[in-house]
């Protein structure tokens, strides 16, 4: 039987890479950003490596890559959408990296001249048909030793305490959504049989999320509110056209608000998707 490969149909990719798309994903970066470099460090990214990045949108896992990597180290980001190498590239111009490099395409089926020390991805395999394949096939440009490393979301882990309606019927509305464009809420939660299905090391996993409320210390909660509005917003058209909610449902010019003021009322937290971290030396 032929192996499959990633060529095989892929879910689409509603989210797309216009600017509002990039906006959303440099906040949403921002607030990930704590939680994938403690999960890259536990991983063993350190000074001095040579890392790929697989699906490098517009850059941010890559330069954060970058810098734990240092001066001495280098990151190539790969993805298959010229428009987003186009800002990654001249978000590395901006900040005068010099250690970061992008690359059009699927680094699944890329030679290069060099191995790695380690292979990285955050919401990358989610989008893929057949992630254990990709593993696999990426696995290859690593050095003996090397390191396999995905964060990916489980939006099952998305809650609110107390219930609060709003917050929760988007939730449902983004995960029906996704799902029916073939989309892997639940990749995090399939990270270890994905990796054991492509023949690697069983890999070691931790659980992080975002969780926070609406008044008082941390704006975590907040934060991730807007986030969700505007992953609503993008996804809206694709709503509509299937038939999960339209535009007087979402009501998104005052979405993000009503979402804030829900949460400040309630007195409670809301929690954002489970994101589980696996990592392997192959």
């Amino acid at each position: 039987m032929a192996e499959e490969r990633p060529t095989d149909p892929i879910p689409s990719y509603a989210l797309g890479h216009s600017n509002r798309e990039v906006e959303r994903l440099s906040a949403q970066a921002r607030l990930l950003e704590p939680l994938t470099r403690e999960f890259l460090r536990q991983a063993g990214v350190v000074p001095g490596m040579r890392v790929l990045d697989v699906g490098s949108g517009a850059g941010d896992v890559t330069f954060l890559a970058a810098e734990l990597v240092g001066n001495t180290g280098t990151v190539i980001g790969t993805d298959r959408a010229a428009g987003a190498l186009a800002i990654a590239r001249a978000r590395a111009e901006a900040r005068s990296l010099h250690n970061v490099s992008f690359v059009e395409g699927d680094p699944s089926e890329m030679t290069f001249d060099e191995t790695f020390d380690a292979v990285v991805g955050r919401f990358v395999l989610m989008f893929q048909a057949t992630p254990a394949v990709m593993l696999r096939l990426l696995a290859r440009h690593l050095r003996p030793g090397g390191i396999l490393a995905f964060h990916e979301p489980d939006w099952d882990g998305a809650r609110s305490v107390p219930t609060l309606p709003t917050y929760d019927q988007c939730c449902r509305w983004i995960v029906e959504t996704f799902r029916s464009l073939g989309t892997d809420t639940r990749m995090g939660t399939k990270l270890y049989s994905a990796f054991v299905a492509a023949g690697l090391p069983a890999p070691t996993l931790r659980l992080q999320a975002i969780a926070g409320g609406g008044v008082g210390g941390g704006t975590g909660g907040l934060d991730w509110l807007q986030v969700v509005a505007e992953i609503v917003s993008t996804l809206l058209p694709e709503m509509e056209r299937r038939g999960v909610a339209n535009a007087a449902d979402a009501g998104i010019e005052t979405l993000a608000r009503r979402l804030s003021a829900e949460l400040a009322a309630g007195g409670g937290i809301v929690v954002a998707p489970s994101l589980i971290g696996a990592w392997s030396r192959v």
